[in-house]
Parts: C-alpha cells; structure tokens; sequence
C-alpha cells in the first residue's frame, strides 16, 4: 500500500511550484483569441504568436480581473514567441531556465484562465536536441509535453519537477511542444530591439518537380527587385543545386534562409532549356507582410 504522506508531500511540492510561478502569469486577449503570457521583464510579456490576432486591440488581464491595454512589440512566426508591451506593475517576471529535464519525468504546466492561474501535471514525452520549425525557426531543444493543453492556456510556463521554468507550452501538430528558454532568450531580445527577426530571401516562387536524376524546384514567380532577379534567375528555370550540393526539397531550401543567411552568397545552380547555368545570389532580408 501506498504511504499516503508520499502522495501528500507530492501534492504539496506540486502545488508549491504553481503558486511559485502564479505571479508571472497573464492571460492574453486579442480580438476573439484567448491565451496565457508571462512576464518575461518588466513591461514585457511573452505569449504564444499563433494565439495572437493578426489586428485588433490587444489586453492583458490579470488573477483580481484587472484588464490592462497592451501593444505587440514584436512577433516571431517561426518559433511562435510573440513579446508584448504592457504596464507589468505588480506582477513577476519569471525565471527562465535553460535546462532541459529528462525524459520521463514530471513537469507542469502553469497557464491562466480568465485571468485565473491554473496548473496542469504530466511528464516529458520526448526531450531532444535542436530542431528546426515547419515554418523554419531553430529551436533549442526539442521537448514534449504528455498534458492537455487548451487554446487558452498555450503561452503558459512550462516547469520542470525542481520548479524550473523550461519554457513555454504551445500546441503542435499532434502534441504539445515546449519553446525552450534557449529560444526565447536568444529571440525576444531581437524582438524587443527590432520588432521582428530577419530571415532570408530569395525573390521566388517555387514548386517542387521531379526529376529523372533527382528533385528540383521550378521558378514559377521571380520577384523583379529581388536578389534572384538581380542575379539572373528567371521565370522557368529550375534549380537542381545550392553551394554544390544537390537539392533534397524545396523546404530544405526554404530552411536555409534563417537569420544568418541574410547578406551571404550562395550558388544556385538551374537547368534553363535543359542546359546548366550557375548564379551567384547574395541572399536579401524577407519583407515584412
């Protein structure tokens, strides 16, 4: 039988670690999207992109019912952190941590409903190394949450068993992802100083083909003041390689235009008309939509 003060003592500490994280957590209205936030530092709360409206008026509101006006400082699609600016008097920020707990072990999910915390327990399904986003944003370190996770609780704290805040929870495909602190002190301060993260750009619109010896992607757009224009590339042509290596996917390319590679140059080499030719593009940043 199980001694019932194990179980009372794992209550206790489990409950510990959500009153700890309580005072940094918001919930986040814009339009009619419902979220959780954190304070990240004073005047500043981050919360889940994707939960965000793409206009409107955006409020914070808090565990009393206070509802405070905030502004988006900045926005990043790729890892899905988006930095708010807002009055954070009397409220925590919280202390990131850029650990990365074991698999198997317990963690916890500290969100906000209506403005009034909650928690929710599970363990780490799956914690891994870096990865890249579908959207091509490098993540820190690949970790899974087995917890139920409703729309308006992603933005939440995510805690490790030692009361740790790993990261922010946030829906995936199929389950629920940790955004690892790693990721979001490396972006929201770019967030913070620019609004936004450049990412490269090419001046394409491709479709991926196959080929008799390989995959290639066809240009099907070519913007007229982009880099690929200025290079050369033209409608029609296909490009079969990028710096001497074969080209796996038209993602894998789309991939490659992350943050450093904006100024570089690479080599694309085509099939235009069947022949070969080769361009040297100097990589240009993505306009903001």
């Amino acid at each position: 039988m199980t001694d019932p003060t194990i179980l009372s003592s794992l209550s206790s500490a489990l409950a510990g670690l959500a009153a700890g994280a309580a005072p940094s957590i918001v919930s986040v209205r814009s339009r009619r999207s419902r979220a959780t936030g954190f304070v990240w530092k004073p005047g500043l709360v981050i919360t889940a992109d994707e939960t965000l409206a793409d206009d409107g008026e955006v409020a914070i509101k808090l565990s009393d019912g206070t509802v405070r006006p905030a502004t988006v400082a900045g926005r990043d699609h790729t890892t899905d952190i988006a930095l708010l600016r807002v009055d954070t008097a009397g409220l925590a920020p919280a202390k990131l941590s850029a650990s990365v707990p074991a698999l198997g072990s317990l963690a916890i999910v500290v969100a906000a409903e209506r403005g009034t915390p909650t928690s929710a327990v599970g363990t780490i399904s799956l914690a891994g190394g870096r990865w890249q986003s579908l959207r091509g944003g490098d993540i820190d370190a690949r970790i899974e949450l087995d917890v139920s996770l409703p729309h308006s609780h992603e933005g939440g704290l995510a805690l490790d068993a030692s009361g740790n805040a790993i990261g922010m929870a946030v829906s995936g495909a199929r389950r629920v992802l940790v955004i690892p602190a790693a990721t979001i002190e490396r972006v929201a301060p770019r967030l913070e100083s620019h609004g936004r993260i450049a990412r490269g750009y090419l001046g394409l619109g491709l479709q991926p083909i196959k080929l008799d010896d390989g995959v290639g992607a066809m240009v099907m757009s070519v913007d007229r003041a982009g880099p690929s224009a200025a290079a050369g590339i033209r409608q029609g042509d296909v490009i079969v390689g990028w710096n001497d290596q074969s080209l796996s996917s038209v993602r894998a390319l789309l991939r490659a235009l992350g943050p450093q590679s904006v100024g570089s140059v690479v080599d694309v080499a085509v099939r235009r008309g069947g022949e070969p030719a080769r361009f040297k593009v100097t990589i240009g940043e993505r306009p903001e939509t």
